[in-house]
């Protein structure tokens, strides 16, 4: 049980920092700073990006964690 709890915990954390790490670069790609002064449209678009990668590497993971779930039974 430990072992299960601990790798959907692990695969959460990675699937959302890789998803926000990819956010970011692709923000950094169009030119937009997450951590520029002041709250400009690029810095929001930015941000926006960090969190929709987040999201989306979150729901990644954990469709990654059942689809091996299912394989397994």
């Amino acid at each position: 049980m430990t072992n299960k709890l601990l790798l959907e915990g692990l695969s959460d954390a990675i699937g959302f920092v890789g998803g926000a790490l990819a956010g970011y670069w692709i923000g950094h790609l169009l030119g937009w700073n997450i951590f520029s002064e002041g709250y400009d449209n690029a810095s929001i678009g930015a941000i926006v990006l960090v969190g929709l990668g987040g999201g989306l590497g979150l729901q990644g993971a954990r469709r990654w964690l059942r689809s091996r779930k299912d394989r397994e039974a």
